[in-house]
């Protein structure tokens, strides 16, 4: 099997034309004509999927990430079932933070907590560099998938150094932030030395998902809205331009996506990705025009949309996609991850009202 650069994978070993790069998810990542607007959800591998419960019982968060075969099987659960265009890696953010030596777990009904918070220079020294050796169980991973899904395209993610950084120093999950917050404004040398070092790890771990054969890449920071767009742009903007910008060559798009982030859109989409994300707070077309007629946009759904009544979800999606036509690229997504109680049968409804009207207006030019 090879992997060229855009993502293109053989299963006879011989790189062809089409397969996963001339996908319409990538083509709409790259401000291409695609013959149907192409749509994927956030936290699709699991959460509300009876197949995907049942499969992790028995198995912690953290332990289901490092196992290659079942990666594989949940990260292929929702692209069996709803028809969805890109298929998202089944993983965590903290994954390879934990690899790079930080005491961790993902306590069911918490998320992730943190032994030793990160406080003071030599904590930030206790974040080693990550190898693909260290996240080998990600790469086998990702190189099985790329063969399952054929010419589906395959999305690799990780944490943006501002979200990791405010678990690591909280020691959990936190409305407020505060420590952060705290530590951003009382210490800024610590705190650019903290997010250089988890720069330096999500790129790597970036990097072993690009070489196994991902299709593109989604960089999450999920905490970002927290901030102004002045301490985004003073403490934040440039660790994630050198994740973003670190991944130029690399051949595949680069989404960017944070949750709150209307008055940072802007300013995210200087970070360097191809595609930014946008919550469901803000519309489309307004979000284009903050970002730039040279960034496709993705989203924006709200997630709890889906437990209306159909009538309600299918002009909800009539107009995102109309909004949508306002910038140069759209993937259709949720403007957060799939909620827990969301009926599977709802999401597939989705992805098949979107493929049919986006389909129809293609059509007719």
């Amino acid at each position: 099997m090879t992997t060229d650069t855009t993502g293109t994978v053989a299963r006879d070993g011989e790189s062809r034309p089409g397969g996963p790069a001339d996908s319409p998810f990538i083509r709409a990542c790259r401000r291409r004509p695609v013959p149907h607007t192409p749509v994927w959800f956030m936290r699709q591998a699991g959460r509300s999927l009876p197949e995907y419960r049942e499969i992790r019982a028995s198995v912690p968060m953290l332990e289901s990430c490092r196992r290659p075969e079942l990666v594989t099987e949940i990260t292929l659960q929702p692209v069996r079932r709803h028809g969805v265009d890109a298929a998202i890696l089944f993983s965590d953010i903290v994954v390879p933070v934990a690899a790079a030596g930080i005491d961790l777990d993902i306590v069911p009904g918490t998320g992730p907590v943190v032994a030793e918070p990160i406080r003071t220079a030599a904590d930030v020294e206790r974040i080693r560099p990550i190898t693909r050796d260290d996240v080998s169980y990600v790469d086998e991973a990702v190189r099985q998938l790329v063969v399952e899904l054929g010419d589906t395209p395959l999305i690799g993610f990780a944490g943006a150094p501002f979200t990791l950084a405010s678990y690591l120093v909280e020691g959990g999950p936190s409305r407020t932030h505060a420590k952060t917050k705290a530590l951003m404004y009382g210490d800024p040398e610590l705190w650019h030395a903290l997010c250089g070092r988890l720069a330096e790890v999500t790129l790597a771990f970036l990097r072993v998902q690009i070489e196994a054969g991902v299709s593109a890449v989604q960089l999450f920071d999920s905490w970002a809205g927290a901030l102004s767009e002045a301490d985004y742009r003073r403490f934040v903007l440039p660790h994630s331009t050198a994740v973003l910008s670190g991944l130029a060559h690399a051949g595949v798009p680069r989404i960017h996506f944070g949750v709150g982030t209307g008055e940072l859109l802007g300013a995210m989409g200087e970070a360097g990705a191809d595609v930014v994300g946008v919550d469901w707070r803000t519309p489309l077309y307004v979000a284009t025009g903050r970002i730039g007629a040279d960034k496709a946009v993705q989203g924006n759904l709200d997630p709890c949309v889906l437990l209306a009544p159909w009538p309600v979800v299918e002009a909800e999606v009539r107009r995102i996609l109309e909004q949508g036509r306002a910038a140069p690229g759209h993937v259709f997504n949720l403007g957060h991850g799939v909620l827990p109680e969301t009926d599977p049968e709802v999401l597939t409804r989705v992805v098949a009202l979107v493929h049919e009207l986006s389909s129809r207006r293609a059509d007719q030019g």
